[in-house]
C-alpha cells in the first residue's frame, strides 16, 4: 500500500535511558537539529504525538501572551 502523499510511518527503538533516535528522513524532512527541544503530547487512549516547532512556539505565544493590557 503506498502512503498518500505527505504522510510518513518510522519506527524507533527506545535505548535503556529512554531515548529514542528520530530517524533522519524525518529530521530532515522536519527541519530538527540536534539540541532542538521537541514537544511531547499524550493521551492514554490515542498514544505520543510529537507536533512540529512551530506549535510549540505558537503555544508559548498563547500561553504568555499579555494578558493585562500591558500592567504586567
Amino acid at each position: 500500500m503506498k502512503a498518500p502523499e505527505g504522510k510518513y510511518a518510522w519506527t524507533a527503538t527506545v535505548g535503556e535511558k529512554g531515548q529514542i533516535v528520530i530517524p533522519k528522513q524525518a529530521r530532515d524532512i522536519f527541519g530538527i537539529k540536534p539540541g532542538d527541544t521537541l514537544l511531547l503530547l499524550g493521551d492514554v487512549e490515542r498514544g505520543i504525538a510529537i507536533p512540529q516547532k512551530s506549535v510549540f512556539a505558537e503555544l508559548f505565544g498563547v500561553a504568555f501572551q499579555d494578558q493585562d493590557g500591558g500592567r504586567g
